[in-house]
């Protein structure tokens, strides 16, 4: 990630430990918010990790991204789903094309947050 001068140490490390990371976006509508979801990739080696009691750093894991819309008035309940549209997604191989990947959509790194710290409903 160019050295990962782009993107806050927090968030880039959180990115390498496999953890999700979440930014809002502007939606198509007022009565609708979006949000884009990164996920890193998990392999074998991240399970594993896992079933010893710790978490992996790879700096070579690949990303799933998501944008997706919701019903402003659905968002904070078990419905959230209803009306939710996916507006687009794509797979970055690694941290540079995951760079790519946001550029391309107009979404800065410094947006990202963890998911408990956005409205999210995912």
């Amino acid at each position: 990630m160019n050295g990962g001068s782009d993107w806050p140490t927090d968030k880039l490390t959180a990115l390498r430990l496999g953890r999700r990371l979440v930014a809002e976006v502007p939606a198509s509508r007022p009565d609708r918010r979006a949000f884009v979801d990164i996920r890193p990739g998990q392999g074998d080696p991240d399970v594993q990790a896992r079933d010893e009691g710790w978490v992996r750093s790879d700096v070579d894991r690949s990303f799933r991204l998501e944008h997706w819309e919701y019903d402003r008035e659905r968002i904070e309940g078990f419905d959230y789903d209803i009306g939710a549209a996916l507006i687009r997604s794509t797979d970055a191989p690694d941290e540079s094309e995951l760079t790519t990947a946001l550029n391309a959509w107009g979404v800065r790194p410094d947006l990202f947050v963890y998911p408990w710290g956005s409205d999210d409903p995912r």
